[in-house]
């Protein structure tokens, strides 16, 4: 480094620098952290202009690691699967949803933002952001992790795509569903409120 570059110098760029940097995203595991493997199938592409919250409509997991939780996810989009309701579900390209909020409230990247999300119920999901939070809150309780992290990842995504907070909701207020099940449905709109 030049020796007419100053301390004084250097740090007033890294304070410029940092928020840039930063901007408020909270930490996600990418799906090369969790060993992703390519979608299977061709993808249609989005612009992402609303969000979507969902549960897993499953038991939470409380041993498995995030990266399990993600593979196993994987595993079963890309394959033809027997649903809990006998229906069977199409094989998909890709984990249906961009991103996944585990018990402990660390998040996963998902299928990539820019390409349609999958869905077993009648609404179009083009244009939407999926994420999907761990658990059936029919019957289980939000953690306070998963809703601080569901807070922070909604700020960022309102933030970063410039999605309004009435663009925010439950998959059950575009489908016949419970999802994302009566707890989270709750809590949703309160948080929703809090954002900046």
């Amino acid at each position: 480094m030049p020796s007419s570059f100053s301390k004084a110098a250097l740090a007033g760029l890294l304070l410029f620098a940092l928020p840039a940097l930063a901007a408020d995203s909270p930490t996600i595991l990418s799906r090369g952290g969790w060993k992703a493997k390519p979608p299977s199938l061709a993808m249609t592409k989005q612009k992402p202009m609303a969000i979507l919250v969902h549960h897993t409509g499953s038991p939470q997991k409380l041993k498995a690691t995030l990266a399990a939780k993600m593979q196993g996810l994987q595993r079963f989009s890309q394959a033809k699967e027997k649903l809990a309701d006998g229906r069977v579900k199409p094989a998909w390209p890709d984990v249906p949803y961009h991103f996944y909020i585990a018990f402990d409230g660390k998040i996963a990247e998902g299928r990539d933002i820019n390409a349609v999300g999958d869905t077993n119920t009648g609404y179009d999901p083009k244009g939407f952001i999926q994420v999907v939070v761990e658990g059936n809150f029919e019957t289980e309780k939000l953690s306070d992790a998963q809703s601080a992290s569901l807070s922070a990842l909604l700020q960022w995504l309102k933030d970063t795509y410039g999605i309004k907070p009435t663009a925010i909701s439950g998959h059950k207020d575009k489908a016949q569903t419970a999802c994302p099940g009566k707890d989270l449905a709750e809590k949703l709109p309160g948080i929703v409120a809090k954002l900046k």
